[in-house]
């Protein structure tokens, strides 16, 4: 914490904590926090309600797909109940910011999963902490002919996706990785809607990733 962070005076200790709460999120700082807690105070009552109360639902409520561990308001999200996806193509992404991202770009007619993060040893993450195990048990039932590794272009990406091959090996199905359309370093959320599109529909084997 910085020295006039530490030296901040506050008139009550209701908005102190308020902001102490509100900087404990990501990208929010002390100043900023302060801004938006002063915001809620000019609200009426009835919304700043609402507004709590929609998280405390959302943190109760949510619940992660038993197939694919999306996001869900039901045990199994929207995109695995739906029957005209084809469930023969899962596409791997990281997170559900991931899964938005390939959505709106209305190429893809698969199903997903989820892994919850990639392989990062500096952060502390390894395989036993994603949904790997589950998605190779999804692999063996069947169904699945082709899996896509829609991971970011990072070296932690690019060990989780290696790692997942070399998991499937002994499969029969096909892995591919999406075309490089998406720029070595980059984040899947932050690529624009059509260069997402085109490296799904452009993707390539696994394999010939491994040649480069």
């Amino acid at each position: 914490m910085c020295y006039l962070c530490a030296m901040q005076q506050y008139p009550s200790k209701l908005l102190e904590d308020a902001v102490n709460e509100m900087s404990s999120l990501p990208g929010i700082g002390k100043k900023t926090a302060l801004r938006l807690v002063l915001h809620l105070l000019k609200r009426d009552s009835f919304e700043v309600e609402r507004f709590s109360a929609s998280f405390v639902k959302l943190r109760n409520e949510m619940h992660y797909c038993v197939h694919c561990h999306n996001l869900s308001d039901t045990e199994v999200c929207e995109i695995c109940k739906d029957k005209s996806r084809d469930g023969t193509l899962v596409c791997v992404v990281e997170d559900i910011r991931d899964v938005m991202a390939i959505e709106n770009t209305r190429q893809f007619r698969g199903l997903y999963h989820v892994l919850g993060g990639i392989i990062s040893p500096m952060d502390g993450t390894g395989p036993a902490d994603l949904e790997i195990e589950s998605l190779i048990n999804r692999v063996r039932e069947g169904e699945i002919e082709e899996v896509i590794m829609a991971l970011s272009s990072t070296m932690e990406g690019d060990t989780t996706n290696f790692y997942i091959y070399r998991k499937l090996k002994d499969t029969k199905v096909k892995v591919s990785t999406l075309a490089r359309g998406v720029s070595v370093g980059d984040e899947l959320e932050y690529a624009d809607e059509v260069t997402l599109g085109r490296s799904i529909l452009h993707r390539t084997p696994f394999e010939q990733t491994l040649q480069r």
